[in-house]
């Protein structure tokens, strides 16, 4: 089992919508994905109420940080992935979900606040792998990228963000009404009506394509490490 984080500390930077591509595209695949919905807005929670159900996926929502180790641990030996989908915050319940994290995706927009949010969430990531002596993988993800913006455009701002040390994810999260119509209609990609939503084979590809690079970052044995983590963890009463 691993576990993926979505953070910024910034709010609409793309989060709720890179877990949920990512954790409906990992259970397409055939992967028993659970996504625990610690953003308190709960749109993951509400596109899961519209959605019924859905193959390999499952949902809980009201986690706090006493009951987010608690659903790891009992999911430890049921889930292949736990997406985590947190607020846009800094918080408590942040720093424990990135402590517990096999992988955390930070979700950044072209835009200076999405930024100033992924800097506040990589510092508190360095100060927790300082106090723990742990290491957190993470990368910068690209999120809500028009279609038209070129690879040498992409390149160049992955090279910027490579220069101060930040590791940025190859797959952009391309802008697509794919993307914003699946809250609102529910289902996943693979259920969306082709002939209503426009470029939808272009939005499926997208998502495999993030799905792939997500598994390739992940260790080959992160359970062993995520026990490790677990036990230096109090139990709840």
């Amino acid at each position: 089992m691993a576990v993926i984080t979505l953070a910024n500390a910034k709010g609409g930077a793309g989060k709720t919508t890179a877990a949920l591509i990512l954790a409906s595209e990992l259970a397409r695949q055939g992967n028993r994905v659970v996504i625990l919905d610690a953003d308190p807005q709960r749109w993951i929670t509400s596109w899961s109420e519209v959605s019924g159900y859905i193959a390999n996926l499952e949902v809980i929502s009201h986690i706090t940080p006493a009951s987010l180790p608690c659903h790891i641990r009992e999911l430890k030996d049921e889930a292949d992935y736990i997406v985590v989908d947190l607020a846009g915050a800094r918080d408590a319940i942040v720093a424990l979900a990135l402590g517990l994290s096999d992988q955390v995706l930070i979700p950044v927009q072209g835009c200076a606040m999405d930024a100033r949010g992924a800097v506040q969430i990589l510092e508190l990531i360095r100060q927790i792998e300082q106090k723990a002596r742990v290491r957190i993988n993470h990368s910068v993800v690209l999120t809500r990228v028009n279609s038209l913006v070129t690879t040498r455009a992409l390149q160049a701002i992955k090279a910027l963000l490579a220069s101060r040390g930040v590791s940025v994810l190859d797959t952009p999260i391309i802008e697509r009404a794919a993307y914003r119509e699946i809250f609102e209609l529910g289902g996943t990609l693979q259920t969306m009506d082709p002939n209503r939503v426009s470029n939808l084979d272009k939005a499926r590809e997208n998502a495999f394509a993030l799905a792939s690079e997500v598994q390739s970052l992940l260790p080959v044995t992160p359970r062993r490490a995520l026990m490790s983590r677990l036990r230096s963890l109090p139990r709840a009463a």
